[in-house]
Protein backbone atom coordinates (compact mmCIF):
# COMPACT_ATOMS: atom_id res chain seq x y z
CA UNK A 1 0.00 0.00 0.00
CA UNK A 2 1.29 3.78 -0.73
CA UNK A 3 1.24 6.43 1.91
CA UNK A 4 -1.82 7.79 0.73
CA UNK A 5 -3.85 5.40 2.64
CA UNK A 6 -1.57 6.40 5.73
CA UNK A 7 -3.12 8.18 8.13
CA UNK A 8 -1.24 9.91 11.12
CA UNK A 9 -3.58 12.48 12.43
CA UNK A 10 -4.33 13.08 15.78
CA UNK A 11 -6.45 14.95 18.01
CA UNK A 12 -5.47 16.48 21.48
CA UNK A 13 -8.54 17.90 22.74
CA UNK A 14 -10.05 19.12 19.55
CA UNK A 15 -7.08 20.21 18.62
CA UNK A 16 -6.45 18.41 14.81
CA UNK A 17 -2.61 17.44 14.74
CA UNK A 18 -0.51 16.68 10.94
CA UNK A 19 1.04 14.02 13.19
CA UNK A 20 1.42 13.47 17.00
CA UNK A 21 5.21 14.08 17.49
CA UNK A 22 5.78 16.87 19.12
CA UNK A 23 9.25 18.19 20.53
CA UNK A 24 9.07 18.09 24.55
CA UNK A 25 9.63 21.41 26.58
CA UNK A 26 12.84 22.91 27.21
CA UNK A 27 14.27 21.11 24.16
CA UNK A 28 13.15 23.90 21.70
CA UNK A 29 13.44 26.60 23.13
CA UNK A 30 10.79 29.12 21.79
CA UNK A 31 11.41 27.62 18.23
CA UNK A 32 13.70 29.54 16.48
CA UNK A 33 16.91 27.19 17.33
CA UNK A 34 15.91 24.32 14.67
CA UNK A 35 15.37 26.19 11.86
CA UNK A 36 18.97 25.46 10.30
CA UNK A 37 17.70 21.89 10.31
CA UNK A 38 14.52 21.48 9.49
CA UNK A 39 11.30 23.57 8.85
CA UNK A 40 9.17 23.17 12.15
CA UNK A 41 5.46 22.76 10.63
CA UNK A 42 6.38 19.26 9.67
CA UNK A 43 5.89 18.51 13.77
CA UNK A 44 2.38 18.18 14.88
CA UNK A 45 3.11 20.87 16.97
CA UNK A 46 5.90 21.72 19.61
CA UNK A 47 6.10 22.64 23.66
CA UNK A 48 7.69 25.45 24.44
CA UNK A 49 10.14 26.25 27.10
CA UNK A 50 8.94 25.97 30.58
CA UNK A 51 8.41 29.86 31.67
CA UNK A 52 7.51 31.80 34.76
CA UNK A 53 6.09 34.87 35.75
CA UNK A 54 9.38 36.18 36.78
CA UNK A 55 12.97 36.10 34.32
CA UNK A 56 14.84 33.48 35.74
CA UNK A 57 18.59 32.60 35.22
CA UNK A 58 18.72 29.33 35.88
CA UNK A 59 20.32 26.90 38.51
CA UNK A 60 24.32 27.47 38.76
CA UNK A 61 26.36 25.19 36.90
CA UNK A 62 27.56 22.22 35.46
CA UNK A 63 23.98 21.60 34.78
CA UNK A 64 24.43 18.69 32.95
CA UNK A 65 25.96 14.73 33.91
CA UNK A 66 26.41 12.06 31.14
CA UNK A 67 24.61 8.66 31.49
CA UNK A 68 24.83 5.79 30.29
CA UNK A 69 21.31 5.90 28.55
CA UNK A 70 20.63 9.08 29.05
CA UNK A 71 21.22 12.30 30.98
CA UNK A 72 20.91 14.58 33.88
CA UNK A 73 20.05 18.46 34.01
CA UNK A 74 19.52 20.68 36.52
CA UNK A 75 18.78 23.60 34.44
CA UNK A 76 16.28 25.31 36.81
CA UNK A 77 13.87 26.34 34.38
CA UNK A 78 15.88 29.13 32.87
CA UNK A 79 13.64 31.75 30.69
CA UNK A 80 13.14 35.28 30.08
CA UNK A 81 9.66 35.58 32.06
CA UNK A 82 6.00 34.96 30.76
CA UNK A 83 5.56 38.71 29.58
CA UNK A 84 8.95 38.45 27.54
CA UNK A 85 7.74 35.37 25.85
CA UNK A 86 4.49 37.02 25.00
CA UNK A 87 5.72 40.53 23.66
CA UNK A 88 9.13 39.05 21.78
CA UNK A 89 9.14 35.06 21.63
CA UNK A 90 5.36 34.76 20.40
CA UNK A 91 5.80 37.29 17.84
CA UNK A 92 9.24 36.43 16.55
CA UNK A 93 7.66 32.42 16.68
CA UNK A 94 4.71 33.27 14.39
CA UNK A 95 6.84 34.70 11.68
CA UNK A 96 8.19 30.85 11.08
CA UNK A 97 5.65 28.62 12.90
CA UNK A 98 2.02 28.47 11.15
CA UNK A 99 0.64 26.38 13.92
CA UNK A 100 -0.67 26.80 17.19
CA UNK A 101 2.51 26.25 19.92
CA UNK A 102 1.66 24.58 23.59
CA UNK A 103 2.58 26.61 26.27
CA UNK A 104 4.30 25.22 29.04
CA UNK A 105 4.27 26.93 32.64
CA UNK A 106 5.85 26.57 35.55
CA UNK A 107 5.18 28.25 38.65
CA UNK A 108 6.52 28.80 42.36
CA UNK A 109 2.69 29.54 43.96
CA UNK A 110 -0.51 28.91 43.06
CA UNK A 111 -0.46 32.67 42.05
CA UNK A 112 2.21 32.80 39.66
CA UNK A 113 0.75 29.75 37.46
CA UNK A 114 -2.49 31.57 37.24
CA UNK A 115 -0.38 34.57 36.16
CA UNK A 116 1.49 33.07 33.51
CA UNK A 117 -1.98 31.06 32.50
CA UNK A 118 -3.87 34.17 32.35
CA UNK A 119 -1.11 35.92 30.12
CA UNK A 120 -0.84 32.90 27.73
CA UNK A 121 -4.34 31.79 26.86
CA UNK A 122 -5.43 34.61 25.28
CA UNK A 123 -2.67 34.41 22.89
CA UNK A 124 -4.07 33.32 19.31
CA UNK A 125 -0.86 31.32 18.43
CA UNK A 126 -1.30 29.03 22.19
CA UNK A 127 -3.23 25.89 21.39
CA UNK A 128 -2.98 24.38 24.54
CA UNK A 129 -1.45 25.34 28.23
CA UNK A 130 0.68 22.46 29.29
CA UNK A 131 1.16 23.15 33.45
CA UNK A 132 4.53 21.60 35.17
CA UNK A 133 3.48 20.54 38.73
CA UNK A 134 7.06 19.61 39.13
CA UNK A 135 8.74 23.25 40.72
CA UNK A 136 9.34 23.00 44.64
CA UNK A 137 6.22 25.00 45.91
CA UNK A 138 7.90 27.86 48.10
CA UNK A 139 5.22 28.50 50.11
CA UNK A 140 5.22 24.43 51.23
CA UNK A 141 8.84 23.72 52.33
CA UNK A 142 10.01 23.18 48.72
CA UNK A 143 7.47 20.04 47.99
CA UNK A 144 6.55 19.92 44.43
CA UNK A 145 2.79 20.50 43.73
CA UNK A 146 2.95 17.08 41.75
CA UNK A 147 3.61 15.18 44.86
CA UNK A 148 0.36 14.72 46.20
CA UNK A 149 -3.20 14.53 44.57
CA UNK A 150 -4.31 18.10 46.61
CA UNK A 151 -1.55 20.33 45.32
CA UNK A 152 -1.84 19.00 41.97
CA UNK A 153 -5.56 19.47 42.16
CA UNK A 154 -5.13 22.65 43.77
CA UNK A 155 -2.98 23.94 40.49
CA UNK A 156 -5.25 22.24 37.79
CA UNK A 157 -8.41 24.19 39.64
CA UNK A 158 -6.74 27.28 40.01
CA UNK A 159 -5.10 27.49 36.29
CA UNK A 160 -8.77 26.26 34.85
CA UNK A 161 -10.69 29.33 36.25
CA UNK A 162 -8.98 31.57 33.82
CA UNK A 163 -7.65 29.37 30.93
CA UNK A 164 -9.98 29.56 27.95
CA UNK A 165 -7.65 26.92 26.51
CA UNK A 166 -6.97 23.17 27.10
CA UNK A 167 -5.48 22.55 30.60
CA UNK A 168 -2.57 19.49 30.60
CA UNK A 169 -1.06 19.20 33.52
CA UNK A 170 2.77 17.51 33.34
CA UNK A 171 3.24 15.09 35.96
CA UNK A 172 6.36 14.33 37.87
CA UNK A 173 7.21 10.08 37.77
CA UNK A 174 8.79 11.32 41.71
CA UNK A 175 5.59 9.30 43.30
CA UNK A 176 4.59 6.70 44.97
CA UNK A 177 1.04 6.48 43.23
CA UNK A 178 1.00 8.27 39.12
CA UNK A 179 -2.90 7.03 39.12
CA UNK A 180 -4.30 9.23 42.46
CA UNK A 181 -2.16 11.95 41.25
CA UNK A 182 -3.63 12.02 37.04
CA UNK A 183 -7.25 11.32 38.89
CA UNK A 184 -7.74 14.53 41.33
CA UNK A 185 -6.27 16.60 38.21
CA UNK A 186 -9.08 14.99 36.30
CA UNK A 187 -11.26 15.90 38.61
CA UNK A 188 -10.33 19.00 39.20
CA UNK A 189 -11.20 20.08 35.63
CA UNK A 190 -7.81 18.94 33.86
CA UNK A 191 -8.42 18.40 29.65
CA UNK A 192 -5.26 16.05 29.57
CA UNK A 193 -2.45 14.67 31.45
CA UNK A 194 1.38 15.03 30.23
CA UNK A 195 4.18 12.44 31.15
CA UNK A 196 6.32 11.60 32.24
CA UNK A 197 8.51 14.26 33.44
CA UNK A 198 12.67 13.48 34.30
CA UNK A 199 13.15 11.29 37.18
CA UNK A 200 15.42 12.20 39.32
CA UNK A 201 19.18 10.90 39.18
CA UNK A 202 22.39 11.62 40.45
CA UNK A 203 26.68 11.33 39.46
CA UNK A 204 28.91 11.21 41.20
CA UNK A 205 33.02 12.20 40.03
CA UNK A 206 34.82 9.80 41.65
CA UNK A 207 38.12 11.24 41.35
CA UNK A 208 36.71 14.92 42.80
CA UNK A 209 34.34 12.81 45.67
CA UNK A 210 31.45 15.44 44.62
CA UNK A 211 28.26 14.91 43.06
CA UNK A 212 29.24 16.02 38.64
CA UNK A 213 25.85 18.13 38.60
CA UNK A 214 26.29 21.82 41.30
CA UNK A 215 22.58 21.06 42.13
CA UNK A 216 23.53 17.43 43.52
CA UNK A 217 20.61 16.10 41.78
CA UNK A 218 18.59 16.74 38.78
CA UNK A 219 16.15 15.31 36.19
CA UNK A 220 17.62 11.98 34.72
CA UNK A 221 15.58 11.29 31.28
CA UNK A 222 16.83 9.57 27.97
CA UNK A 223 16.06 6.36 26.77
CA UNK A 224 16.99 4.59 30.15
CA UNK A 225 13.71 5.79 31.12
CA UNK A 226 11.13 4.82 28.08
CA UNK A 227 9.90 1.77 30.05
CA UNK A 228 8.41 3.96 33.22
CA UNK A 229 7.32 6.10 30.81
CA UNK A 230 5.36 3.53 28.87
CA UNK A 231 4.09 2.45 31.89
CA UNK A 232 3.22 4.80 33.47
CA UNK A 233 1.07 6.24 30.85
CA UNK A 234 -0.44 2.93 30.33
CA UNK A 235 -1.58 2.94 33.96
CA UNK A 236 -3.18 6.45 33.46
CA UNK A 237 -4.77 6.14 30.29
CA UNK A 238 -6.54 2.96 31.70
CA UNK A 239 -7.90 4.75 34.72
CA UNK A 240 -8.73 8.26 33.26
CA UNK A 241 -11.41 9.31 30.51
CA UNK A 242 -9.08 12.66 29.45
CA UNK A 243 -6.44 12.14 27.17
CA UNK A 244 -2.61 11.43 27.61
CA UNK A 245 0.20 13.08 25.73
CA UNK A 246 3.30 10.77 26.45
CA UNK A 247 6.97 11.70 27.09
CA UNK A 248 10.30 9.85 28.30
CA UNK A 249 12.81 8.33 26.15
CA UNK A 250 11.08 8.42 22.97
CA UNK A 251 13.93 7.68 20.18
CA UNK A 252 12.40 6.19 17.09
CA UNK A 253 8.88 5.80 15.23
CA UNK A 254 8.39 2.60 16.98
CA UNK A 255 8.71 3.79 20.17
CA UNK A 256 6.31 6.37 19.32
CA UNK A 257 3.70 3.39 18.24
CA UNK A 258 4.78 1.66 21.13
CA UNK A 259 3.41 4.44 23.44
CA UNK A 260 0.42 5.02 21.52
CA UNK A 261 -0.43 1.88 22.03
CA UNK A 262 -0.20 2.18 25.80
CA UNK A 263 -2.82 4.64 25.90
CA UNK A 264 -0.96 8.08 24.41
CA UNK A 265 -2.90 10.06 21.77
CA UNK A 266 0.08 12.13 21.41
CA UNK A 267 3.74 11.56 22.24
CA UNK A 268 6.52 14.20 23.07
CA UNK A 269 10.43 14.10 22.17
CA UNK A 270 12.76 15.52 24.96
CA UNK A 271 16.14 13.91 25.36
CA UNK A 272 16.50 12.62 21.08
CA UNK A 273 16.63 16.27 20.41
CA UNK A 274 19.72 17.01 22.34
CA UNK A 275 22.08 14.26 20.95
CA UNK A 276 20.55 14.08 17.12
CA UNK A 277 18.71 17.46 16.25
CA UNK A 278 16.73 15.73 13.43
CA UNK A 279 15.18 13.00 15.52
CA UNK A 280 11.79 14.75 15.76
CA UNK A 281 12.44 14.94 11.45
CA UNK A 282 13.75 11.61 11.02
CA UNK A 283 10.83 9.80 13.61
CA UNK A 284 7.94 11.78 11.17
CA UNK A 285 9.68 10.51 8.47
CA UNK A 286 10.23 6.70 9.03
CA UNK A 287 6.44 6.66 11.19
CA UNK A 288 4.61 5.89 8.02
CA UNK A 289 7.20 2.84 7.09
CA UNK A 290 6.48 1.50 10.73
CA UNK A 291 2.70 2.37 10.22
CA UNK A 292 2.81 0.07 6.83
CA UNK A 293 5.36 -2.62 8.31
CA UNK A 294 3.26 -3.27 11.53
CA UNK A 295 -0.53 -2.81 9.32
CA UNK A 296 -1.87 0.05 10.72
CA UNK A 297 -3.28 2.47 8.70
CA UNK A 298 -4.57 5.25 10.66
CA UNK A 299 -2.51 5.54 13.84
CA UNK A 300 -5.65 7.01 16.14
CA UNK A 301 -7.05 3.54 16.02
CA UNK A 302 -3.96 2.19 17.95
CA UNK A 303 -4.69 4.76 20.99
CA UNK A 304 -4.13 2.51 24.08
CA UNK A 305 -5.30 -0.48 22.41
CA UNK A 306 -3.19 -2.70 24.99
CA UNK A 307 -5.31 -3.12 27.98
Amino acid sequence: MGNMSIDMRVVLSGWELDNPVIPASGVYGYGCEYLDYYDPNILGTFSFKGTTKEPRFGNSTPRIAECRAGMINSVGLQNPGVDKVVSEELPRLKTFFHKPVIANISGFSVEEYVYCAERLTHEKQVGILEVNVSCPNVHCGGMSFGVTPEGAAEVTRAVKAVATKPVYIKLSPNVTDIVAIARACEDAGADGICLINTLLGMRIDVKTRKPIVANTMGGFSGPAIFPVAVRMVYQVAQACKIPVMGCGGVETARDVIEMMMAGATAVQVGTANLTNPYACKEIIDHLPLEMQKLGITKLSEIIGVVK
